[in-house]
């Protein structure tokens, strides 16, 4: 697995597509994202540190988000 970014990682965990899979141990909690048994990714928070974590090939799993969804707008010409 590698690092991923957090935008990528909630990308795949509300892909309606995925289940997802939470554990909580002391200061350590995980979340894996499945699709089907394939573990496609996971979120390692400990204490204050939060790292997301993908299998090689998870960009076939993320979805299409629309630009305005991402932050950009169309421009404007006026």
């Amino acid at each position: 697995m590698k690092l991923i970014m957090k935008t990528e990682f909630d990308n795949l965990r509300l892909n309606p597509k995925h289940n997802y899979d939470t554990d909580s141990n002391g200061d350590k909690q995980v979340v894996k994202i499945y699709c089907g048994d394939l573990l496609i990714a996971k979120k390692l928070k400990q204490k204050k540190s939060i790292r997301f974590f993908g299998i090689s090939s998870y960009l076939e799993y993320l979805i299409p988000v629309p630009l305005e969804d991402a932050g950009f707008s169309k421009s404007r010409k006026g």
